[in-house]
């Protein structure tokens, strides 16, 4: 029995091209007309209980057994199943206990004869195809190597191709898994502006097709997520054959890909982040629209502009491409994601999230409130340590700090400048190691509601001075923020560096004249100790009258 997904995608296809009423959608797939609505108000179908009932005998290994018949059109004249062989595989294999010998023999005596027939070989045809605008397009993946923050790495290029006027999107992830799969087709979708209005043609890529079904033309369980997407976006899909025998069904995109691999990604692109390659491909797509395929009189960029008034509309409601999980933060305020870690505040070690995998970046929630966003991790059992993660936890072990994954990885990613180095060594100069450690984790905190460029002048600034301290800090980068958003220049190309945090000592000392900051004139008269000097003179014990003679001790009252 189809899935209520599968249901849903075809009432709303059959409105969709056929403009069927509620009536007859519900007469032609038997439901019920609330069912009918609910399929045309939305693609997904709501939860429901799952109804128990009871597993039909054969009905339930039919499949299984003409799958079986139809390797064995392919296996040699010997090595074919016979019915007994057949028997023992669904007792063995898929725990058929209750089926007769005589039930199995009977069914396979009438099926093998049917689907001999219908896997006949004929020779192949080759039949020059014309492509309308707008209604067809062609998706396929191909292997691509970067060197990816130095490291050479195997990537995924998504390809999207509009056959008619040969307009290409193409993408680089780190995987082909399905996330990758919806991420391309809704990138190609809003950068094109449209959908195709007929069909995309497709290899049988398992985040699509679940099963191939041999023998019956162009038949494929598809995988109910899939299902959803394309429901959601309103398109169909077109499978080629499997293997070799269906390249030639897309050969527009299997040409596309070599030709962009070869033009824009040799030799080996080098970056840190796949986002800025993509950034790279996005302005490659649109020169390439000033390239002529073939022997065609017009440009890619001509056609297109014929092409897309065509396409049907895009929905303004995004499907959301990323696959969702709940993985439990361990001790170490890590989860554990397809083989690689990310952080996540401290305050949730313990506690289950919701994590978004999506092809180039990992999203965390706690509820609908996003706790943390890292790039996805290529690498096998890679790691994503944001440093921020674990502020409140090194406040209480500052010693832990200097040997922290945390800290390697923002000295690598370059978050923790040598304007961060410099305040930790002077910090550490006049605090010592706990308490300078602690003072550059007040000073980090100020990450979380100032700009980075912001804390990095205020930092620098209160160097310029000897000032270790979190507070002088954030008052630097507030004036840094300040100035910025006036479009004055920086403080210290008036005044120069040594000006740029007041000292009240300089003020005192300087000319009055020189007012820094607004500062009034101070018109005190310079401290004195003098009178604190006076105790240091010792009396004349000859004219004291309270002197008392030496070998004498004073009398207590």
């Amino acid at each position: 029995m189809e899935s209520r997904v599968k249901i849903f995608a075809q009432i709303r296809r059959d409105a969709r091209v056929e403009g069927l009423s509620i009536r007859e959608l519900a007469r032609r797939h038997g439901v019920g007309r609330p069912t009918v609505r609910q399929a045309l108000l939305q693609a997904e179908p709501p939860p429901r209980k799952p109804r128990v009932r009871s597993a039909p005998r054969l009905d339930a290994f039919k499949r299984v057994i003409d799958e079986m018949l139809r390797l064995d059109t392919e296996a040699p004249r010997k090595q074919k199943h016979t019915a007994r062989r057949i028997f023992a595989r669904l007792a063995d294999e898929h725990g058929a206990t209750d089926l007769s010998y005589s039930t199995v023999r009977n069914y396979v005596r009438r099926r093998r004869p049917e689907i001999d027939a219908a896997v006949g070989r004929l020779s192949e045809v080759f039949v020059p195809q014309e492509h309308a605008p707008g209604a067809e397009a062609e998706v396929d993946f191909g292997e691509v190597w970067v060197v990816l923050a130095g490291v050479k790495t195997k990537c995924h290029m998504f390809t999207f191709r509009l056959s008619y006027s040969g307009k290409a999107i193409h993408r680089v992830y780190p995987t082909q898994a399905q996330e990758a799969f919806l991420e391309g087709h809704i990138d190609a979708f809003e950068d094109i502006g449209g959908i195709p209005t007929r069909h995309i043609r497709y290899d049988n890529l398992t985040d699509a097709v679940v099963k191939v079904i041999y023998g019956t033309g162009r038949q494929r369980t598809e995988n109910d997520r899939w299902v959803l997407f394309r429901s959601h976006y309103g398109f169909d899909a077109f499978y080629c054959h499997p293997g070799i025998e269906g390249a030639h069904e897309k050969g527009g995109v299997e040409g596309e890909v070599g030709r962009f691999r070869r033009t824009h990604l040799s030799p080996m692109p080098v970056v840190d982040y796949l986002e800025q390659l993509n950034e790279q491909i996005r302005g490659w797509d649109l020169d390439d629209e000033n390239r002529r395929i073939s022997d065609r009189i017009r440009t890619v960029a001509q056609d297109f502009a014929l092409e897309r008034p065509l396409l049907a509309p895009v929905t303004a409601d995004r499907f959301e491409p990323g696959l969702s999980l709940t993985p439990r933060v361990n001790r170490s305020s890590l989860i554990r994601v397809r083989m690689a870690s990310y952080s996540v505040p401290a305050r949730f070690i313990g506690r289950p999230v919701r994590v978004a995998l999506r092809a180039s970046e990992v999203i965390v929630f706690d509820g609908r409130t996003e706790i943390a966003r890292h790039p996805r991790v290529v690498a096998l059992h890679g790691q994503s340590v944001n440093l921020d993660h674990y502020l409140e936890v090194l406040q209480r072990k500052p010693g832990a700090l200097p040997g922290s994954t945390a800290l390697a990885h923002a000295r690598a990613a370059g978050a923790f400048t040598s304007a961060h180095e410099a305040f930790w060594a002077a910090a550490r100069k006049t605090d010592g190691d706990a308490g300078g450690t602690k003072a550059l984790i007040d000073v980090l905190l100020l990450h979380r509601t100032m700009a980075a460029n912001d804390v990095v002048g205020g930092i620098m600034a209160a160097l310029t001075v000897g000032a270790v301290t979190a507070d002088v800090v954030a008052v630097e980068a507030r004036r840094h923020e300040a100035l910025a958003g006036s479009g004055r220049p920086p403080v210290e190309e008036v005044r120069g560096p040594e000006r740029r945090v007041v000292s009240l000592t300089q003020r005192r000392l300087a000319d009055p004249a020189a007012v820094i900051a607004g500062l009034p004139a101070d018109t005190r008269p310079l401290p004195s100790v003098f009178a604190y000097d006076q105790l240091l003179r010792l009396p004349d014990r000859t004219t004291s009258p309270t002197a008392v003679p030496a070998g004498q001790k004073g009398t207590g009252s």
